[in-house]
């Protein structure tokens, strides 16, 4: 089923939850570039999905429940800047290139306990683990 419809615009039924909580402008990138690879690559909605994720999170991070546009775009971990065939892991939405200072003022917004005293590798799992429960509380909402 094709996520974009008759206005160019992203269904927004046919997201992830977290983008259903997103701006346009986020629901459209990911919407877009599913449709494109769907064509692509035959039908693969597997695939199709992950390059979406990989092309928001170019542009966007995750932070809680939703995704929010990144001071500065690219790629945003070790695994999108290596590609497919990486055995790095994802930081799942985290932006861990971004500065630590980055990083903290986000743990702030979320009020991660600790988060003074963690390195940034500390600060990125925190971040992710802070989004996925964000995601699952209001999942279940």
């Amino acid at each position: 089923m094709p996520k974009t419809g008759k206005n160019d615009h992203a269904r927004k039924n046919e997201l992830p939850s977290t983008l259903q909580r997103s701006d346009q402008k986020a629901q459209d990138t990911f919407a877009k570039t599913y449709d494109s690879a769907m064509d692509s690559y035959d039908g693969d909605e597997s695939r199709a999905a992950r390059t979406a994720f990989a092309s928001l999170k170019h542009s966007y991070e995750k932070v809680g429940d939703h995704w929010e546009p990144k001071e500065e775009s690219g790629p945003s971990d070790d695994r999108a800047a290596e590609g497919l065939s990486s055995d790095k892991p994802t930081a799942g939405g985290v932006d861990a290139n971004a500065s630590k200072e980055h990083l903290y003022r986000r743990a702030r917004e979320l009020d991660i306990k600790g988060r003074s005293t963690m390195t940034k590798d500390e600060l990125v799992h925190a971040l992710q683990k802070a989004n996925d429960a964000a995601t699952r509380k209001a999942r279940e909402s």
